[in-house]
């Protein structure tokens, strides 16, 4: 749901706001709102993907008392994804015992029941959660993209070894690409069939995708404004609490994506990508070819940032050539072609952007949907 629908807004309000009194017409409107905001999360955003959360997030918006706890929290921090990932990370805690109890007998009425009263009786803590932690993309399956494409990238500027940088890194997990199994739905396979992780994406129209092998990754960097450290037993958790719990076979990849980024700990640097970029290319060996990716990452910057991004490497290329990979929703990446396509066309295109001193070229590889679970293959041989 776009945070530009009405109903959102009245009832998340905007960040540094202060509300009106309570029991005022527009508290009690504000409420009615944010009601209107965890039901139609409930039936129709998580309808058919996690039936407890469905169960859970109606509940809330029929219990005055739950939704009163919501608002304690930020407007920011109201949304059905974040309070039911904070609720959810007690309950994995070991704080909340009876709405642990719910999830893992999968029994949407009694975890509706442990999510009120966990929400009505330790608010504080809910909210402390929260507001200290933002919810976290799902990474899972981004290597199907990026992996075809990264080794593209490479055979274009003749790269033996490559440096990955990945902004909006959350856990680094997409820097393991080179190191994870892929099984594209025409029988093609990529990567390492004997690795623990491993992934699937469907293939869209007749193309193949390319069978190359991705080269030597001799650095992995991760950039972002609240990176998450795997080896952190907290970091760790709070991943698990952005999964529905009813979702056991995402929460099983995720422990083995997590497992597998723990066995090769990235460089996680901290901060906004344009003033970081500089440190980061500088962590990749001089006869590497540094790639950056980008996977659903931009949408988060301003269209000035975005820009800004951009120059940032085209800076870095008169040293040596720079590669830019990237997958992210039509018209997002500027100066990535959009094959004519419109902007919220439901799919992201997967750019290539080649930055080799005063030359750039770039190019559409092709198209992705469902954040990697599907690809169309575009590029063919230069």
């Amino acid at each position: 749901m776009s945070h530009s629908d009405p109903s959102v807004t009245r009832a998340l309000g905007s960040p540094g706001c202060q509300g009106p009194t309570a029991g005022s017409a527009a508290s009690v409107g504000r409420a009615r709102s944010l009601a209107e905001v965890y039901r139609r999360f409930g039936e129709v955003e998580t309808a058919g993907t996690s039936p407890l959360y469905e169960r859970v997030a109606v509940a809330l918006s029929e219990s005055e008392e739950a939704l009163r706890a919501v608002e304690a929290a930020p407007a920011r921090s109201r949304h059905p994804t974040v309070i039911l990932a904070a609720l959810h990370d007690l309950a994995l805690a070991g704080r909340a015992p009876a709405l642990a109890a719910a999830y893992a007998a999968a029994d949407g009425d009694a975890a509706a029941r442990a999510a009120i009263d966990t929400l009505v009786r330790m608010t504080d803590a809910v909210v402390a959660v929260a507001v200290r932690r933002p919810t976290r993309p799902n990474e899972t399956g981004r290597c199907a993209v990026l992996y075809p494409a990264l080794a593209e990238a490479a055979r274009r500027v003749g790269a033996k070894a490559v440096g990955l940088i990945d902004v909006g890194c959350s856990a680094g997990l997409n820097l393991s690409v080179d190191r994870v199994g892929l099984t594209y739905g025409n029988g093609q396979s990529l990567g390492d069939p004997s690795s623990p992780v491993q992934m699937s994406c469907s293939i869209v129209g007749a193309r193949p995708v390319p069978t190359r092998t991705m080269p030597q990754v001799v650095a992995r960097i991760g950039v972002d404004l609240d990176p998450v450290d795997v080896s952190d037993a907290d970091d760790a958790r709070w991943l698990r609490a952005c999964v529905p719990p009813d979702q056991p076979e995402r929460l099983a990849r995720l422990d083995a994506e997590m497992a597998l980024a723990a066995t090769a700990p990235p460089v996680l640097l901290r901060g906004d990508v344009v003033e970081v970029l500089p440190d980061a290319f500088a962590r990749v060996p001089a006869d590497a070819l540094p790639v950056v990716t980008t996977t659903w990452a931009l949408s988060r910057l301003s269209l000035e940032n975005r820009l800004r991004f951009l120059h940032r490497l085209d800076d870095a290329a008169p040293g040596r050539p720079v590669v830019w990979v990237s997958a992210e929703g039509v018209g997002v990446a500027p100066a990535i072609p959009t094959l004519g396509d419109r902007r919220a066309s439901g799919h992201s295109i997967i750019g290539l952007a080649v930055f080799d001193g005063s030359t750039l070229h770039t190019e559409a590889l092709g198209r992705a949907w469902s954040q990697g679970g599907m690809l169309a293959w575009l590029a063919g041989e230069p």
